[in-house]
C-alpha cells in the first residue's frame, strides 16, 4: 500500500489539475461508466462532530474507493484542521487496498473544481465579476478554481467573521484581482456575474430579489439535511443542474424546494455531466439564471486521490507499507 501524506498530496495535485480530473469523472457519471453509492452521514455525538462515508467506482478509469471524513467544528482551537478526511483506494480486480491518502487539502481542491466546471459550462462566456458567500478556509479553492475558467477581475464577498473575511481580501489582493468585503450579502449578490456560496447556514442567505438576470449560482454548503443557502423562490425560478439526483433531493441545496413541493424532478434541466456529454444543455440565454446544487459527490474525492498516487508513483513520493 502506498501512503500519500497531506503535504505531498497538496504539492502535487494543482486547481487545474483537479478540474480536468472532476470533469471527466462527472462526465462518466452521466454515461453511465461510473456511479457514487448511498452516502453515509451522521452526527458522532462526540465534540459536535459530523462524520461521513462516500464510495464509489468508475470502471471506465478502474477506480475504487471511499473517502471517510467529517467536520470538527471545535479542532481549531486545539490548532487542527476542523476538516479532516482519508482516502481509500482499492484494486477494482482483486479488492485489495492499494493507496491511503490524506484528504483535507484534496477535499478542498476537488469541491474549488466542481463549482468551477459548473461556472465554466453554465455561466455567461463574459463574466469577470465574483460574488462569494462565505469566505472560511474554502473560498480560497473557490477562487482560485473560478480563475482557471472565467478571467475574473473583481470580487465581492461576504462574511459572519470580520477576520475570514480580512484574510479572504489579501488573499484576492495577492492575485491581482480589484476586493469588496461587504456587510450585507444582497450587495455581493447584486453586483456579481457568478455567484459561489460555501457556508454551513441552515437557513437561506441568498433571495430572489437580490438575484440579476443573467447569474449563475454554484450552491456548494447544502451537504446534509438541513442545510440551506437559497431563498426556495430562486430556486423555483431558475435553470438547475446537480452533481448527483439522488443527493440533490435529499442532502443537497435543492432538497427544501422539492420539501415545499416547488420543483419536481422534471424541473431538473440535467446534471452537470450531461452538460460536459452534450447530452443536455446548458445555459440557454444571457438572461437565464442558472444554479448549480454542488452536493459533493465520492467520485470527486477518488479520482483527485488516484491522481495523486499516480504522480506520487512517477516522483518515487510517499511511504510504501506491507499491509
Amino acid at each position: 500500500m502506498l501512503i500519500i501524506s497531506e503535504d505531498i498530496a497538496r504539492d502535487l495535485v494543482s486547481a487545474g489539475d483537479a478540474i480536468t480530473e472532476v470533469e471527466r469523472c462527472f462526465a462518466a457519471m452521466a454515461r453511465g461508466k461510473a456511479r457514487n453509492y448511498p452516502v453515509v452521514r451522521e452526527t458522532v455525538g462526540v465534540n459536535d462532530a459530523v462524520y461521513g462515508v462516500k464510495s464509489g467506482c468508475d470502471t471506465d478509469a478502474g477506480i475504487l474507493g471511499l473517502k471517510a471524513g467529517g467536520y470538527w467544528p471545535h479542532n481549531a482551537s486545539h490548532g487542527v484542521g476542523n476538516h479532516q478526511s482519508s482516502t481509500l483506494l482499492f484494486d477494482p480486480a482483486t479488492g485489495r487496498a492499494s493507496a491511503l491518502v490524506s484528504a483535507n487539502y484534496l477535499t478542498g481542491v476537488r469541491t474549488g473544481a466542481s463549482s468551477a466546471i459548473a461556472s465554466k459550462y453554465l455561466s455567461r462566456k463574459d463574466a469577470r465579476v465574483l460574488g462569494m458567500i462565505g469566505t472560511g478556509g474554502q473560498a480560497g479553492y473557490q477562487l482560485r478554481a473560478t480563475l482557471q475558467v472565467r478571467n475574473l477581475t473583481i470580487v465581492h464577498a461576504w462574511d459572519p467573521v470580520e477576520e475570514n473575511l480580512a484574510r479572504f481580501g489579501e488573499t484576492v489582493r495577492d492575485l491581482g484581482l480589484e476586493f469588496h468585503g461587504h456587510a450585507d450579502r444582497a450587495s455581493v449578490v447584486q453586483a456579481a456575474d457568478i455567484v459561489v456560496t460555501v457556508t454551513p447556514s441552515q437557513a437561506a442567505l441568498i433571495e430572489r430579489s437580490w438575484v440579476r438576470a443573467g447569474t449563475h449560482i454554484s450552491a456548494m454548503g447544502a451537504d446534509t439535511k438541513g442545510k440551506q443557502e437559497l431563498d426556495t423562490a430562486l430556486v423555483a425560478d431558475a435553470a438547475l443542474f446537480y452533481d448527483e439526483l439522488d443527493q440533490t433531493r435529499t442532502i443537497g441545496e435543492f432538497q427544501h424546494a422539492f420539501g415545499e413541493g416547488l420543483i419536481r424532478t422534471d424541473d431538473m434541466r440535467g446534471s452537470i455531466g450531461q452538460v460536459i456529454a452534450g447530452m443536455v444543455p446548458g445555459r440557454r440565454s444571457d438572461e437565464e439564471i442558472t444554479i448549480f446544487d454542488g452536493t459533493g459527490v465520492a467520485l470527486q474525492d477518488l479520482v483527485v486521490a488516484e491522481l495523486a498516487v499516480r504522480l506520487a508513483e512517477e516522483k518515487g513520493l510517499g511511504v510504501k507499507v506491507d499491509y
